[in-house]
């Protein structure tokens, strides 16, 4: 599996030229950070929650964002008949597992939730992606309490249960599909101090979904333009606040230049 600096941003502009709906089933906590991100990318959200709604809303989406980080019974509802219709239109599932390991109600709604609909993409931390594969792995509230690093193995095994791609974000960020897995190491440490940031990378995830259609270079793709945007913003910010305003704008003012000069990916078997 190989992916380059010019594939990323191939897919960035076919994001900009197509502005592909993205309906995003997501929390209270991000709904306008995530929006106005993938607004930013060239992207099109809809931030959709009735139950009934979700066939119609689905139909005229070109990916599907499940997040689960304010569960409600409706939104459960909500998420099953989204992620229904999303199948039978054949467009991609991503899966953003937040909290999972924290409480047993996130973990088993995940994982119901992949055996129901098993999704293209799962994308999380890493304490996240080794709850949903590790009865024993433990989450601190919705932030990782283990490094990516230490849940590749789980990962792998997560992906070869349910076939999906299993993205994991850090220090290092992990995608790991049925041909190997990708590195990237774009990003910075402050990124860390903005809540919704790894929700953002999942509804980007979406984005990339929508015009890559190997899933694993799809969220690869998404994780490098978040890190390469977080760099760009961090060398322009006193702090979280402002990291998170130039972030919008690093998105929205990417350029193949940037993608180049700043991707730091590689792939191994």
């Amino acid at each position: 599996m190989k992916l380059s600096a010019g594939d990323i941003a191939s897919a960035l502009r076919s994001i900009r030229e197509k502005g592909p709906v993205v309906h995003s089933i997501t929390n209270y906590v991000v709904m306008n950070n995530t929006a106005n991100a993938l607004l930013a990318l060239g992207a099109s959200p809809v931030m959709a929650h009735a139950e009934e709604e979700m066939a119609e809303m689905v139909g005229i989406a070109s990916a599907l964002v499940i997040n689960i980080g304010t569960l409600s019974p409706a939104w459960v509802r909500a998420m099953f008949r989204a992620a229904e219709a999303a199948r039978k239109r054949r467009i991609p599932i991503v899966l953003d597992p937040v909290g999972a390991g924290a409480t047993s109600y996130r973990t088993r709604t995940a994982q119901e939730l992949i055996r129901a609909v098993p999704p293209e993409i799962i994308r999380g931390n890493a304490s996240e992606i080794m709850a949903l594969i590790d009865r024993g792995a433990k989450t601190k509230g919705v932030d990782s309490s283990a490094s990516s690093d230490d849940a590749v193995a789980l990962g792998r095994a997560l992906h070869e249960a349910c076939g999906a791609a299993v993205c994991i974000s850090g220090q290092t960020d992990y995608t790991i599909g049925k041909s190997g897995v990708i590195r990237g190491q774009n990003g910075h440490v402050l990124m860390t101090r903005v809540t919704g940031l790894g929700c953002t990378a999942s509804a980007l995830c979406g984005a990339f979904a929508s015009v890559t259609a190997d899933p694993t270079l799809a969220a690869a793709e998404a994780m490098a333009v978040m890190g390469i945007a977080g760099e760009i913003a961090f060398a322009r910010s006193a702090g979280p606040g402002s990291l998170q305003m130039h972030f919008i704008d690093a998105l929205y003012n990417l350029s193949d230049g940037d993608i180049e000069a700043r991707a730091r990916i590689e792939a191994e078997p």
